[in-house]
């Protein structure tokens, strides 16, 4: 909503946000570790944290808040001959989309790229707390990469959208109106919050619909093409949410160092510091193992923490990773929200 405002000169007359909880409370951005990062394999995935990057940096001008962006980066370890060679083909497909980037944007820094490739013993004298006699390579975003806070990034777009006329409704869309013949939508229904808690279906004519439902994306597109039966959803959403727990430690030895997200080779256990400068804050996770990451059925699973994971995977990883510090810390909190 805020890009479709800011490229109409700032005008967001007709643009409607429909949000089932204001509060986000239960959204995937909030229960997120808020990271951002440019090593992935794609060259599309990388322009668009390129972007998101100086979004960010630039946020207090733009959306006039504070996002709290720490560039402390993000480092992938690698063990084995085809973790390296997958690593240092990403790692081309990163530099030719970066420097596609500079070039759009007309601007060279003249600086070296952002991910650096680093060999074992490079790992050990950069990061002499880590445990790098098993890794090959690693991989390190010295910079345009970290976390921020999503909520102080939320709020400032919605208070940006709202400046520029954007409207806010809560509820949710129960149906639509398609055309029979295109399954263009035309309209859709919300039954909307009002007030003294009563509920009104209020019908929107459309001419676009943006479907930014995250990970209820797939539901949303079965509510609206839900009523016209003769015209079914010929392109489902490939998306299903999925539970992911993270977990915030302290570890007061481990004051003396900052810590990039760093993602473990084989189990994909990740760790990052947590909150400005050194202090012991940790937060870390794991994706669940293939047979058991499976959607999420009602958002009430989201109440429960596996922490059971965290004693069966997450800690020996962080203790193999980060032996002289990792093996005495205490979980202070848990939360579980969804991926897609």
């Amino acid at each position: 909503a805020y890009h479709l405002a800011h490229q109409r000169n700032n005008n967001g007359d007709g643009i409607v946000v429909v949000e089932r909880d204001p509060t986000y409370a239960q959204a995937s951005a909030m229960l997120s570790a808020g990271g951002i990062r440019q090593q992935f394999s794609l060259e599309q995935n990388v322009r668009m944290s390129l972007y998101g990057i100086e979004f960010l940096r630039n946020a207090p001008e733009r959306l006039g808040v504070d996002v709290q962006l720490q560039e402390h980066g993000y480092l992938f370890l690698a063990s084995n001959q085809r973790g390296k060679e997958q690593m240092e083909d990403n790692h081309k497909v990163q530099c030719q989309a970066a420097a596609s980037h500079r070039r759009q944007l007309q601007k060279d820094n003249g600086m070296d790229d952002d991910i650096q490739l680093l060999s074992s013993d490079e790992l050990q004298a950069k990061f002499p707390w880590l445990n790098s006699s098993d890794c090959v390579l690693g991989s390190f975003g010295q910079r345009g990469e970290g976390w921020f806070d999503p909520y102080s990034l939320v709020q400032g777009l919605k208070k940006s959208c709202r400046e520029m006329g954007v409207q806010f409704v809560t509820g949710s869309p129960v149906d639509s109106k398609r055309d029979p013949d295109t399954g263009r939508v035309l309209s859709v229904n919300v039954l909307q919050e009002g007030s003294e808690c009563t509920q009104t279906v209020i019908n929107y004519s459309v001419e676009k619909v943006v479907n930014a439902a995250g990970a209820h994306c797939q539901d949303l597109m079965e509510i609206l093409a839900s009523t016209t039966s003769s015209s079914p959803l010929i392109h489902p959403m490939p998306v299903e949410p999925r539970k992911r727990c993270i977990f915030f430690f302290h570890c007061p030895s481990a004051a003396s160092f900052t810590a990039p997200l760093t993602v473990c080779p084989t189990s994909m256990v990740y760790f990052r510091s947590e909150g400005t400068g050194s202090n012991g804050h940790f937060l870390c996770g794991v994706s669940p193992s293939e047979e058991d990451d499976i959607a999420v059925e009602h958002k009430s699973e989201l109440n429960t923490v596996d922490h059971e994971v965290f004693n069966d995977v997450i800690w020996p990883a962080l203790y193999n990773r980060v032996p002289d510090y990792f093996g005495e810390l205490k979980v202070q909190s848990a939360w579980a929200g969804l991926y897609e």
